[in-house]
């Protein structure tokens, strides 16, 4: 496999749309995505901060309660490029380890903070146990945007398999990050606007996990310097 290979898309013959969430739980935001994706049947996979998970268990629970997948995104929100690789690679798998712990269940993939990845770090991931998913379409929810913006990728999607990237919670300094103050917007009404978007063109959303039953991964070479300018 090239370095850098990552999932981005689910190839297959079911019309679906993976629909991810990073940042999480998050009060206020993971239980309005809950509550909009519980009205129309559909699963996501939720790629969570362990700093997180730590504050709001119960909000994990009910997450893997309503049946969704659960992935990670760090043990915190810094930049996984930023540590040397053998300190990527056991930070990685502590967290990967931890998070099963919690979840009860086993964890298979990996998003790195902000979307950035070099060849050493996608290389500690691997040696971790965790399989790299980015995305082919962002919901631009991690910045004040119109609605227009936020789904124009979305809309933009000419056929099945893509992974759309949106967030439940927004990273801070719980997180060993400070990106400011987070966007003014209902986190619940934008997942029920995705939502609407996709069914109109008659696919439904999913999980990694779901789409993958009847698919197959689509990678491609995701690395800093080759991905889309984008925060994650």
């Amino acid at each position: 496999m090239p370095t850098g290979s990552s999932i981005v898309a689910v190839e297959g013959p079911e019309p679906l749309v993976v629909l991810t969430y990073d940042d999480g739980p998050q009060p206020g935001g993971t239980d309005a995505v809950l509550e909009a994706l519980a009205e129309r049947g559909a699963t996501a996979t939720f790629f969570v901060l362990l700093s997180r998970v730590r504050a709001h268990r119960s909000l994990l629970d009910d997450v893997l309660a309503a049946g969704h997948e659960i992935a990670l995104h760090g043990p915190d929100h810094r930049r996984i490029t930023g540590f040397d690789p053998e300190t990527a690679r056991a930070r990685t798998a502590a967290a990967k380890d931890e998070l099963e712990d919690a979840a009860g269940r086993e964890v298979r993939w990996f998003r790195p903070p902000y979307g950035g990845q070099s060849p050493t770090s996608w290389q500690a991931v691997r040696d971790a146990g965790l399989e790299p998913v980015l995305w082919s379409a962002d919901c631009r929810d991690w910045l004040d945007a119109t609605d227009d913006e936020r789904l124009a990728q979305v809309r933009e999607m000419h056929g099945p398999g893509g992974v759309v990237l949106a967030h439940d919670g927004f990273a801070g300094p719980l997180d060993g990050v400070d990106d400011g103050p987070p966007p003014r917007l209902d986190r619940g009404r934008l997942t029920r606007m995705v939502l609407e978007t996709v069914t109109a063109t008659g696919f439904r959303c999913c999980s990694v996990e779901h789409a993958l039953t009847t698919g197959e991964p689509l990678r491609r070479v995701w690395l800093d310097g080759s991905s889309p300018s984008s925060m994650t």
